[in-house]
């Protein structure tokens, strides 16, 4: 969420240039039914701007010669803050979820979790899947807690890849998997 919120915030920030904020010598322009002027100078589209009693707004700042459109610079306005409100509407925020078992599990609290786990990896989130190890079976063989984790994944019905191999936490042993 927070990579694209940056993304909308930088949208928001970059001022969109009209009339005479904008800078470039030659532009090429676009009129407000979609026809192409082709690449014109800026006093030519300042003037055609007026002349339609519209604005001249720079779409493509970056491009080479910079893309400006002739239109109410308030439907632009209201067209991109509706892009936006849409995009935003269509992002999936990727959450992780927790899982904890414990070395002695029973089957069928693994099946459960599992199914859980299951239910969230369709949903396209990641899970983390912590084997809790209270006092000493902190100190147990790491080959066999690691085989202990292996009953949950084994019983996860999607497919999945490990996105983070099982290691040693504050709170026993973890591993991270998401959605193949």
């Amino acid at each position: 969420m927070g990579r694209l919120l940056g993304y909308f915030t930088h949208i928001l920030s970059t001022k969109v240039r009209i009339n005479h904020q904008i800078k470039a010598p030659q532009l090429r322009v676009l009129g407000a039914d979609g026809e192409n002027f082709g690449i014109i100078s800026l006093e030519e589209a300042l003037k055609k701007a007026t002349e339609m009693a519209l604005d001249l707004i720079e779409i493509s700042p970056n491009a080479t010669p910079p893309v400006a459109k002739i239109m109410d610079y308030g439907k632009f306005q209201y067209d991109d803050n509706k892009k936006q409100k849409l995009a935003k509407a269509k992002a999936h925020v990727v959450e992780v979820k927790n899982i904890q078992v414990k070395v002695g599990t029973g089957d069928h609290d693994l099946a459960l979790k599992a199914k859980k786990a299951s239910e969230w990896l369709k949903e396209g989130n990641r899970v983390k899947i912590d084997l809790f190890l209270p006092g000493r079976t902190k100190y147990m063989d790491l080959n066999f807690l690691k085989e202990r984790m292996q009953r949950v994944l084994k019983l996860i019905s999607v497919e999945y890849i490990v996105a983070d191999e099982p290691k040693k936490s504050l709170k026993g042993l973890t591993t991270i998997i998401e959605r193949k």
